[in-house]
């Protein structure tokens, strides 16, 4: 089983894109929503995981991850053809997140920088996948609030909900 532990910032101006490595173009959809979601954690009904079809370069995978807020996860991600995933991203519900994932070496760590495109276009988050919850890292300069444990930042609620559809609070939060 694969346990994912992951923490979700958003980023303070663009110090970090002079330290990015790579820039890899990024599609995904979801073949379940927010409400089913939703629903889940609130007992009413049995969708407990998102599932997920991503395109990312000239790769595509299959990912399903366990419904929890916070950092830590149930995740399996399987590769698949490029030709499955575009059939499978005519099957998704709500819309698809298009994004620029910028790689970004500090300290010992990998941090992916996901510039949202589209509706989500404006939002810039940093995520840094850990061996534990207490694990120690290097906070750069650029690193603004953490939002891991803020369900609307989910890529999975962008998809439902995106970034241009907050309202003006919603908005100020993300960038403060």
């Amino acid at each position: 089983m694969g346990i994912e532990i992951e923490r979700k910032f958003l980023v303070a101006g663009d110090a970090w894109r002079a330290a990015a490595r790579a820039v890899v173009p990024m599609t995904q959809g979801y073949l379940n929503d927010q409400d089913a979601m939703d629903e889940a954690v609130h007992g009413n009904a049995a969708q407990r995981a998102s599932v997920r079809v991503r395109i990312a370069g000239d790769q595509a995978f299959l990912n399903l991850k366990s419904r929890e807020l916070g950092c830590s996860r149930q995740e399996f991600d399987y590769p698949i053809p490029v030709d499955d995933a575009q059939a499978l991203m005519a099957l998704c519900v709500g819309g698809t997140i298009d994004k620029r994932r910028h790689l970004v070496r500090h300290g010992t760590h990998l941090w992916e920088i996901d510039e949202f495109l589209g509706d989500n276009a404006g939002l810039v988050v940093a995520e840094i996948e850990l061996e534990s919850v207490d694990e120690p890292f290097e906070r750069p300069d650029w690193l603004g609030a953490e939002v891991t444990g803020l369900a609307r930042y989910y890529n999975l609620a962008l998809a439902s909900r995106p970034f241009s559809q907050w309202n003006p609070g919603e908005r100020a939060a993300a960038d403060a």
